[in-house]
């Protein structure tokens, strides 16, 4: 009965210092609800994760151009849909938005999970990524009115601990079914991904209180009258999306276009591999998420974002070395890059959603936060051409050191933003507080 007080002890003060009170006393009804939201659907997520390529090449028997083509193009739909919801969760609410999109997407998995046909594919890749657009823009803005401005980057930082959390679970969930040599697995993974997602979106739904359009916006016809253009005036927006773009692409957009395929076909490694990689990957984010949240309190955004990106350079470094292993040493590798790769995901993440909410007016919220997203699907569009190429010309074993160049170009532009920003909103100072919409 010691040990276990003693233990008590130990862990309570191990919480008080990984979240602080004040940030404790914050997480309210509902917070914890969009925070389940978050599990519930990237649960599903991570049944799926990064077997676009695989699913289309390796089951369905596309080439891998198709594959990698669809991908680039899924990515432009994305783009051209961005701005779109982006003006729908400003004149709406992100809670309307959101449920849209779920009941959606989750017909589309279906769709796509029996797809056998190149049209077939083509049809549900394009309605995934055009619903799947309304995903990032929404749910920042949604998070943003929940919480107060103080806490905003320490919030989103928790989301992604959630995100990675979730998409970890379903990942030890799809290693266990998924099987090349049985397509009718990669149907069951897709069709519960659909349920997921619709349980996850029935949670968001309870929080539509605080997801509807602005009454006091609607109203003021100086504030009716703004949108696109201003947002696109603004010259930090733009320079941190040009930013994020280049460093998308030395990371999550060359991961997503062509990591599982350089794993599984140049280093010849089985596809439940990637499983188990991934799954090293989400644990380092939930289990350092928290202490990342406390070292980077307080210090420069653009500076953190830079150092994500010579982060990156060393896990594409290490991917590019594992070709010279053998295969145990290999799959160890991949393993700790994973986990380095990790690291740099738990600093981008925070900083990135707080420094574009810090600089977006409340009534452009949701066009900023869509122009924002812009990064990921521009990223997610070049990263599969350019992966495409090296493939294709026979230089695959060169793509992980060039990604990795790409990367730390991301980061000198990030380092050039700063001097865009004052230092509040770069982080380095305190800001007025702006409190979460009762």
């Amino acid at each position: 009965m010691h040990k276990t007080s003693k233990y008590s002890v130990v862990l309570v003060k191990l919480i008080e210092t990984l979240v602080p009170a004040d940030f404790r006393s914050g997480i309210t009804g509902p917070l914890r609800r969009y925070y389940l939201g978050t599990f519930v659907s990237c649960t599903g997520s991570g049944l799926t994760y990064s077997l676009f390529v695989i699913y289309l090449h390796n089951v369905r028997g596309f080439s891998t151009d198709f594959a990698t083509l669809l991908l680039s193009v899924a990515a432009l739909v994305g783009i051209g849909s961005s701005p779109i919801w982006g003006t729908f969760t400003d004149w709406f609410g992100p809670v309307r938005v959101i449920m849209v999109a779920v009941v959606a997407d989750a017909a589309t998995l279906i769709l796509w999970a029996h797809a056998h046909s190149k049209t077939q594919a083509t049809v549900a890749a394009l309605l995934l990524a055009l619903f799947g657009g309304a995903g990032w823009g929404p749910s920042s803005t949604l998070l943003s009115r929940i919480v107060a401005s103080e806490h905003r980057q320490r919030a989103f930082g928790f989301n992604f601990m959630l995100v990675n959390l979730g998409i970890g679970f379903g990942l030890l969930v799809s290693a266990s079914i998924v099987d090349l040599h049985h397509p009718e697995s990669f149907v069951i993974l897709y069709t519960f991904n659909a349920g997921v997602t619709m349980l996850g979106g029935l949670i968001i739904l309870t929080l539509r209180r605080y997801g509807g359009a602005i009454k006091e916006h609607r109203e003021d016809l100086k504030l009716r009258e703004e949108g696109w253009r201003e947002v696109v005036r603004d010259r930090r927006l733009r320079h941190y999306v040009l930013a994020a773009v280049v460093l998308m692409i030395g990371g999550y957009g060359s991961q997503e276009a062509g990591y599982s395929l350089f794993v599984v076909n140049n280093l010849k490694l089985p596809v439940h591999v990637i499983g188990v990689i991934f799954f090293f990957n989400t644990t380092t984010i939930v289990c350092a998420q928290l202490w990342i949240l406390n070292r980077i309190e307080g210090k420069s955004r653009t500076k953190v974002m830079a150092t994500v990106a010579v982060i990156w350079f060393v896990f594409w470094v290490i991917l590019d070395t594992a070709l010279a292993l053998p295969r145990v040493l290999a799959i160890v590798s991949l393993c700790v890059a994973m986990i380095i790769f990790a690291l740099g995901e738990t600093m981008l993440s925070p900083v990135g959603p707080a420094l574009v909410n810090e600089i977006a007016p409340e009534h452009l919220r949701g066009r900023y936060n869509a122009a924002a997203g812009l990064a990921w699907g521009l990223s997610g569009t070049l990263a599969p051409a350019i992966t495409a190429f090296y493939f294709n010309e026979h230089l695959g074993n060169w793509w992980p050191l060039g990604t990795g160049l790409t990367a730390l170009v991301g980061g000198a532009l990030m380092l050039r933003l700063r001097h865009l920003l004052s230092a509040s909103e770069d982080g380095r100072l305190p800001h007025a507080t702006t409190p979460a919409i009762e």
